[in-house]
């Protein structure tokens, strides 16, 4: 559960150094906001230089992006995070996120909302 409270601080300082040291080198993400920014991933992106810039290109885009954690379940590999998506002049969004989590890193995230 370390690893979740870690992940919504980095996130809502947008440190993004701090966010990828979080995920293992090939860490596999996706998103339906990536899907529909970023149609030729198919919503997938791996590794770290491309989680990089896809968080780059958000935190730069959304400066008042945060997310205000409501339920976080764990066991000893994943982490199912429900929260809230803020953005300043955007209607709330409601997420749920998967965590796969192997030697202290994040191997693979799944974002879930309508």
């Amino acid at each position: 559960m370390d690893i979740a409270h870690a992940w919504f601080d980095a996130f809502n300082r947008h440190d993004l150094e701090a966010l990828l040291a979080l995920y293992s080198d090939d860490a596999r993400h996706f998103s339906p906001k990536l899907l529909a920014r970023r149609p030729e991933t198919k919503g997938w992106v791996q590794g770290r230089a491309a989680l990089r810039d896809w968080w780059r290109d958000s935190f730069d885009r959304l400066p008042s992006l945060c997310y205000e954690p409501t339920n976080l379940i764990a066991d000893e590999r994943s982490v199912f995070m429900e929260y809230v998506r803020h953005v300043d002049g955007e209607p709330d969004l409601r997420v749920g996120e998967v965590l796969e989590v192997s030697d202290g890193r994040i191997e693979a995230s799944r974002v879930y909302h309508g």
